[in-house]
């Protein structure tokens, strides 16, 4: 079936394939340049497939990574001891541990302090990874720092060594630099990928750590279960460090307990956040959803540490510890809860992290964003659609239409995550590659070379026919269930016909609601059928197949759309640039 639908787009990737010799890899030689062309040279860097293949040789050696960074550094400028300086905090964690540093910088920025933030991967611009007082620093502070760490590196490149590093250990250093220069108060520094091996690992005294929820991703570096995964996160911890984490599961608690004493680290358990509340005082925050509440007790936490550490006032009147209080399985100190003072509060009520649990109402179509990317993620975006869509006023004639745009990158079991999202009931599923356009071009922020454009396709037929099998094996199990498809009757197999646009090529027939885009501007217009003012009117293309044509009169006539991004955060930013043009800018 995925070979018949590639085959149906080969006349589209003939366009794609030279849009792709667009490209030019060749380094600009001079600082001279505009924004885009900084990013086309940074993107010159983007060796992260080969870069995870040499990650994965030297596992068992985390001294070569490392050392390698720390030449990397020294040639750009600076030496490990400088970054002692930026009085970090750092975090790592396979779930919500952006939440966490964004939740931790607001309320230390609500102090008056003046803070760094380094985060990944960006959404719409690169230069959101490195912020300054919750800000991506302007693109012309972007293009400056960029090629003073570029011509370091340049000017002292060895024959024998790799003359430049990969793109996120160039951006790491480039933030260094951003931090030290502009003379931040304070850097919050979320791990890339793990932590033992991860290049932000080069901190050596950071003031205080953290480690959000854990659970499974990046198995072909980290490991194929949660204690091999849990090993890779503690290795940030150092001695004499405090650190925190978030209730897990007893046998990735006992691996960090163990990372933690062998590295003498004091590590300590966050209370929840109901702790924090008192009897008439629910804190409010700017995250939605439930998942967010441990995210946000282990912020409070981190940022009082780092007020405590570094003698600041205002830290909040901590409260009485009950003798009797018990945690099932606690296999650590619990830390101690105290009334957050009015800053952060404030903090938390304020923060805003784009593209996790985000709600875009256009008009009559309503866009739920969540880059959620691993299982218990899925399962938390699930809970928080189905909360806020239920929130949302009901049409008087009860059409409402709910569509699922979702695509997966990486070694993701995208058949798990796509069960998961069963439940919301969608009426339409469509698959598509995290490209705003088909053709790149003008978006150096987006490009990405380590993916083409045949293989994102490829596995956006693989997802379309698993979700399809997914929704016969559940209309098999339920004699009762309803046709998932409210109009447009059984389609037959039929070829695309020239347009860009797939259904199941089905050896029989079959009624399905799975549609696949080439990109997400057509799919965003597809879906959204003129009625959302930030898109334009879907073209005529596509619209020769039933499923499209019988599609776009359901989405033409019902009182509300509900579309549920997610899958990947990377769709998620390519939306986000489609959908408000402003974050472009």
């Amino acid at each position: 079936m995925v070979a018949r639908g590639l085959r149906a787009l080969r006349g589209a990737l003939r366009e794609i394939a030279a849009a792709g010799r667009r490209f030019s890899t060749r380094p600009a030689c001079a600082p001279a340049m505009d924004y885009q062309d900084t990013i086309r040279t940074l993107n010159t860097l983007q060796t992260n497939a080969s870069y995870l293949e040499q990650v994965k040789r030297e596992r068992g050696d985390p001294q070569a990574q490392l050392e390698a960074m720390r030449g990397f550094l020294e040639r750009s400028g600076l030496k490990v001891e400088d970054l002692d300086r930026l009085n970090i905090i750092h975090v790592t964690g396979t779930k919500g541990k952006g939440s966490v540093c964004a939740f931790t910088e607001c309320i230390l920025r609500s102090y008056g302090l003046k803070t760094g933030f380094y985060s990944s991967p960006h959404l719409v611009q690169v230069r959101e990874r490195i912020r300054i007082n919750g800000q991506p620093i302007s693109k012309d502070l972007f293009s400056k720092y960029f090629w003073l760490v570029y011509n370091h590196l340049e000017e002292t490149k060895d024959p024998a060594y790799a003359s430049m590093p990969a793109y996120f250990r160039f951006l790491t250093i480039m933030a260094f630099h951003v931090f030290l220069q502009e003379k931040v108060d304070l850097a919050v520094v979320e791990v890339g990928i793990g932590g033992a091996y991860d290049c932000t690992n080069i901190i050596r005294a950071p003031v205080v750590c953290g480690v959000s929820s854990l659970g499974i991703d990046h198995t072909s570096i980290l490991g194929d279960t949660m204690e091999k995964i849990a090993w890779q996160k503690g290795g940030i911890f150092k001695p004499g460090v405090p650190a925190f984490t978030v209730a897990q599961p007893e046998g990735p608690l006992e691996v960090l307990r163990d990372r933690a004493q062998e590295r003498e680290c004091p590590l300590y358990l966050c209370p929840e956040l109901d702790a924090f509340e008192g009897d008439n005082q629910a804190l409010e925050l700017g995250l939605a959803g439930t998942h967010q509440r441990s995210n946000a007790a282990l912020a409070l936490q981190l940022a009082r540490t780092w007020l405590q550490l570094r003698g600041c006032w205002g830290l909040g009147e901590l409260k009485e510890v009950p003798s009797g209080t018990e945690l099932v399985g606690r296999l650590m100190p619990l830390a101690p809860t105290f009334r957050p003072t009015d800053a952060m509060i404030q903090g938390l009520r304020d923060t805003e992290w784009l593209g996790r649990t985000q709600v875009l109402p256009h008009g009559p179509v309503t866009w739920y964003l969540d880059g959620a990317h691993t299982t218990s993620s899925i399962q938390a975006c699930v809970r928080w659609f189905r909360q806020a869509a239920l929130n949302q006023d009901k049409p008087h004639d009860g059409s409402e239409v709910r569509v699922l745009l979702f695509n997966a990158t990486g070694d993701r079991d995208t058949a798990a995550l796509l069960k998961l999202l069963l439940p919301c009931h969608f009426d339409y599923a469509v698959f598509c590659p995290n490209f705003t356009e088909v053709s790149m071009a003008s978006n150096a922020d987006q490009q990405n070379f380590n993916v083409t454009l045949e293989t994102a396709l490829t596995r956006c037929l693989e997802n379309q026919q698993t979700w399809t099998r997914l929704l016969e094996e559940k209309a098999g199990q339920d004699p009762w269930l309803s046709a998932p498809l409210r109009a447009g009757g059984l389609l037959p197999p039929a070829p695309a016909r020239g347009t860009l646009l797939l259904v199941p090529p089905a050896p029989r027939p079959l009624n399905s609601p799975a549609l696949v885009f080439p990109c997400l501007a057509q799919a965003l217009r597809w879906v959204a059928q003129g009625r959302d003012p930030h898109l334009a009117a879907p073209t005529a293309t596509g619209a020769h197949h039933p499923a499209a044509s019988s599609g776009a009169v359901l989405l033409q006539e019902a009182a509300a759309i509900r579309v549920l991004v997610t899958g990947s955060l990377h769709l998620v930013g390519g939306v986000l640039r489609l959908l408000d043009p402003a974050l472009s800018q």
